[in-house]
């Protein structure tokens, strides 16, 4: 009858849980997070601080899956500096004035109209309460920083900082105030900058080809002298427009002066049009039999020309026909409708020549009385100009026939990114920071940026390059108020003195009382501007990337790290950019020039398991909290009374986010799902699994057991593995680490390692490398899963807790050896170069194995001997060299080199290995040749139910 021999085995014993407990949760992001925060603060050298400097997230509504990627992501980078030994300094940070807060503040004023006093109290209030709200959530995330000192835009002190900023770029010229185009959202009701913009390809215009009436003088010049007497009543100018709202703003229209244009006879009328275009516009309206060129001239012959706009009145003056570089022959009639109002280009054209700039539309996009002068009613009751105002002013135009062709055309077509409506281009008065005079100064600091992925310098290059000026004023109420000043005419007063003055009132009274204190305070009239009239403040406030782009002034240097999404080379990163090349030299004569930022990191968009871009009409927003409940995978099965109850979810905890973020090629567009979290929720369990069996195993005796050749190994795999990870992480490429770990813990470690270790372990000596192992294993997983970390140096064994000598592998570093070089007795450099051959049979091996698994006739490897046939010298050379250590290394019972086979086993399977592609051999597995030891499971026992030699010699000792 057979003994149980369980009792005299080493089996792991470990306190570790297979899943983390939610109630230890808190508890273990609190030390791996805020007491981690502290302790490198405390430890680690101020000199070379590494800083991440916060983008700072908008204060508005929950957060998103984007906003964990974001958070993890600066969270990994700071952990991996800690562990090389650096101090990190990273206070996060809050956007909180703008229109989503104060239209959220609106809404709770159940149609009351607030004042601007009330609802600043009101945006401020649900600014505040955001604020919390997010920061309990990043902080469950397990992302450390110095929460205490988070700094908000609509802090007094950060408030007085942008001011600072504003009056040091008033000081160099760089504001000024303008009436003139800018992007104007009328479902907002103020100016947008390029970056509040969203460009929609489906938007439908109505376009329209309307005739202006030339004034008769162009029968008096000589280059039409041939057409006096041919040309019978008016001669009209024909355009394209898709905006035919802007039509009452027209003052002028451009031609090429190289293009040839068209004098045609079309029906009863007669038209001037590009020769390229003719075709396209007798297609249009039919007349491809019923039109005759009179004459053809070069665009500079119709330059001076002048023309009626009717929707001027009967009292407006005639309009001229001036040349524009941007006139094309390939679009519209080649003659350019020109609203300098309503349009950037138009604007800048006309500018130089002294046309007269109108824009006769109001906030919310209705046309004003100016619009049609000779009857106001007409237009007035017209609908907004995005609402189908354009067909009233056709209908208008129709009366005299100057509207030839009416279609629908879809193009691109800007949106306000907040309301998802249509903007328009409208001229108001604005402030603007003059970016053409930095532009350069600007690119050129970026030479020496290092940006990940590279293909974010173009990016941020294009749009730098692509702006002159910056609208920074909005027309709204919760915002830092430009500090301006407002003579009686309406002329604006900014100067450096002015602006110091109203710093000194906001210092003593702050923002809020720009708003709340009396419109006659004198206390905000500087002396110098006492006694010459009358003046008010302002009511606009600065555009909130003029806020978020101010935060640099935070730092007392450039921060080593920007990392957001990639919607921020348009936003925040070029904000940020130019007001600090705008800033120079400031007093402060440590100011070091150059970009805020010394590296640029942008990460894409969260995307479902379809590869759609989450949004709340389409209902596939993910939050963070689903993943660290694990709710959003199928729930788990549950046995007996449980599962007639509520369903219950794998809660993997903040680790699974985490996971995930590091999983995750950031550089593109990321995918979150139920595929996606299935794989993530595999590996963290199988890190779970493999620190409680390495935490289960270790022995304080295993300090001083020797190490055999296959512990050696183990550690060559180790450093190769951790000398690879770490250089990913360094470079911040965390999903090429996770790849590297990953293939180490399950084929070095578990498959290989592990494997081969079991039986020394539960009944050999209990020696080996584990703790080595272990301690690789939680530095690696350090930044990814602190609390997976935390959790298992909490579960350490007791004679590790009692050695005051090992430091929590959170604070140490990565570089650190992991096993003391005096315990290793083989060259390690030698031995790698012996590992491939070692690997090619032991690959060999499995793979006859396996086949015989297929064919059940074994279960365990031990079930086996192998015999290694081989006739290249230096592979027979290894062979040799580690002959005594092979069965145990290959987990068989038994290794023979280059003996005969059996004649007739029972079984056998041959599988031939290469060596590099060159030498060669083969291995045989066969039956065992003695008998099981029914303590080890080896077959090397000389009979049954007898122990082997050693399993005899351990058990007589015990």
């Amino acid at each position: 009858m057979s003994k149980s021999w369980s009792a005299t085995l080493r089996l792991p014993k470990s306190t570790f849980p297979p899943r983390p407990l939610p109630k230890l949760r808190d508890q273990y992001i609190q030390r791996s997070a805020d007491h981690l925060y502290e302790w490198q603060k405390r430890n680690r050298p101020s000199e070379g601080t590494f800083v991440i400097h916060d983008g700072p997230p908008y204060a508005n509504g929950n957060l998103h899956v984007g906003h964990a990627l974001n958070k993890i992501l600066k969270d990994m980078i700071l952990r991996v500096k800690v562990q090389q030994g650096r101090r990190v300094d990273y206070i996060p940070g809050w956007d909180c004035h703008g229109l989503p807060i104060e239209l959220k503040a609106l809404e709770g004023s159940q149609g009351e109209k607030l004042s601007p006093v009330e609802v600043r109290k009101s945006a401020r209030n649900l600014a505040s309460n955001t604020v919390l709200k997010q920061m309990k959530s990043f902080r469950s995330y397990g992302v450390m920083g110095d929460w205490d000192r988070r700094w908000t835009t609509m802090d007094a002190a950060f408030e007085i900082r942008q001011l600072r900023l504003f009056q040091q770029m008033i000081k160099k010229g760089l504001i000024y105030r303008r009436f003139k185009p800018v992007y104007w959202s009328p479902s907002s009701g103020t100016a947008l900058a390029e970056a509040e913009l969203e460009y929609r390809d489906d938007h439908v215009s109505t376009s329209a080809w309307v005739r202006f009436p030339i004034t008769e003088e162009w029968r008096t010049l000589p280059q039409f002298e041939s057409l006096r007497n041919i040309v019978q009543g008016p001669l009209y100018a024909v355009i394209w427009t898709t905006t035919p709202w802007t039509l009452p703003a027209n003052r002028a229209i451009a031609i090429h002066d190289e293009l040839e244009y068209c004098v045609v006879l079309l029906g009863g009328s007669t038209v001037l049009v590009t020769k390229s275009r003719l075709e396209t516009l007798v297609t249009k309206i039919g007349a491809q039999q019923y039109f005759q060129v009179l004459a053809t001239l070069k665009g500079k012959d119709l330059v001076g020309l002048k023309y009626v706009n009717r929707l001027r009145g009967k009292g407006a003056e005639p309009q001229p026909v001036i040349h524009a570089d941007f006139v094309s022959a390939d679009s519209g009639s080649g003659l350019v409708h020109l609203a300098p109002g309503h349009g950037f280009d138009d604007y800048e054209v006309c500018r130089p020549l002294g046309i007269p700039v109108a824009a006769p539309i109001d906030d919310q996009g209705k046309f004003t009385q100016d619009a049609f002068p000779d009857f106001p009613e007409a237009l007035l009751t017209a609908p907004s100009v995005s609402e189908g105002g354009g067909q009233y002013v056709l209908s208008m135009l129709q009366l005299h026939c100057d509207v030839l062709w009416v279609e629908k055309y879809q193009h691109k077509y800007p949106y306000d990114w907040r309301t998802k409506q249509p903007v328009v281009i409208r001229a108001t008065e604005q402030w603007f920071a003059d970016v053409e005079s930095i532009k350069q100064e600007a690119l050129a600091t970026l030479d020496d940026i290092h940006f990940i992925p590279e293909s974010g310098r173009k990016r941020l290059e294009s749009f730098v390059r692509g702006r002159s000026e910056w609208c920074i004023s909005r027309q709204r109420a919760w915002g830092v108020p430009i500090p301006a000043l407002y003579d009686d005419t309406g002329a604006a007063v900014v100067n450096e003195d002015v602006v110091e003055h109203i710093l000194s009132v906001i210092q003593e009274r702050g923002t809020h009382a720009w708003w709340s204190d009396a419109p006659d305070d004198p206390a905000w009239i500087p002396a110098s501007l006492k006694e010459k009239g009358q003046y008010r403040r302002g009511t606009d406030t600065m555009d909130v990337w003029f806020d978020s782009g101010s935060s640099w002034t935070m730092m007392q240097g450039r921060a080593d790290v920007y990392l957001e999404g990639s919607d921020q080379h348009r936003g925040w990163f070029q904000s940020s950019l130019l007001t600090r090349i705008a800033a120079g030299a400031q007093v402060d004569t440590n100011f070091e020039k150059g970009a805020p930022f010394k590296q640029l990191i942008t990460h894409g968009f969260t995307l479902d398991q379809d590869g759609k871009k989450m949004s709340k009409s389409l209902g596939n927003i993910i939050e963070p909290q689903q993943v660290i409940d694990g709710t959003l995978l199928p729930p788990i099965k549950q046995k007996k009374k449980a599962a007639q109850g509520p369903p219950a979810y794998d809660a993997l905890g903040p680790d699974a986010l985490r996971l995930w973020v590091a999983s995750s090629d950031y550089t593109r567009d990321v995918a979150i799902g139920i595929p996606v979290l299935s794989a993530i929720h595999t590996a963290l369990l199988k890190y779970r699994t493999t620190v409680k069996m390495l935490l289960g195993s270790l022995h304080e005796s295993a300090r001083s057991a020797p190490l055999n050749v296959t512990d050696h190994i183990a550690i060559i795999q180790l450093q190769d593995t951790m000398q690879e990870v770490g250089k990913a992480f360094d470079n911040h490429e965390f999903y090429r680490g996770f790849a590297v770990l990953n293939r180490w813990v399950t084929n070095d470690l578990s498959a290989f390692y592990l494997e081969a270790l079991k039986d020394r372990l539960y009944c050999g000596d209990g020696g080996g490398v584990l703790e080595p192992m272990l301690t690789g294993l939680l530095r690696m997983l350090a930044p990814m899963t602190p609390l997976l970390v935390e959790e298992a140096w909490d579960h350490r064994p007791e004679w590790m807790k009692q050695d005051l000598s090992l430091c929590h592998p959170l604070h140490q570093l990565y570089g650190d050896p992991v096993i003391d070089d005096n315990r290793l007795t083989h060259n390690l450099e030698s031995l790698r170069k012996d590992i491939p051959i070692l690997m090619s049979v032991h690959g060999a091996i499995k793979s006859g194995l396996e086949a015989a698994r297929g064919d059940k006739v074994v279960g365990s490897s031990l079930q086996s001997s192998v015999i290694i046939d081989v006739t290249d010298t230096a592979v027979r050379s290894v062979m040799d060299k580690y002959a005594d250590e092979l069965e145990a290394m290959f987990v068989v019972s038994s290794v023979d080199i280059n003996t005969a086979p059996p004649e007739n086993p029972e079984w056998s399977y041959t599988r031939n290995f290469e060596v590099n592609g060159d030498a060669k051999g083969r291995v045989v597995v066969l039956p065992p040749s003695q008998a099981k030891c029914p303590r080890c499971w080896r077959y090397v026992a000389p009979e049954e139910d007898k122990l082997c030699r050693r399993c005899d010699d351990v058990v007589t000792s015990v």
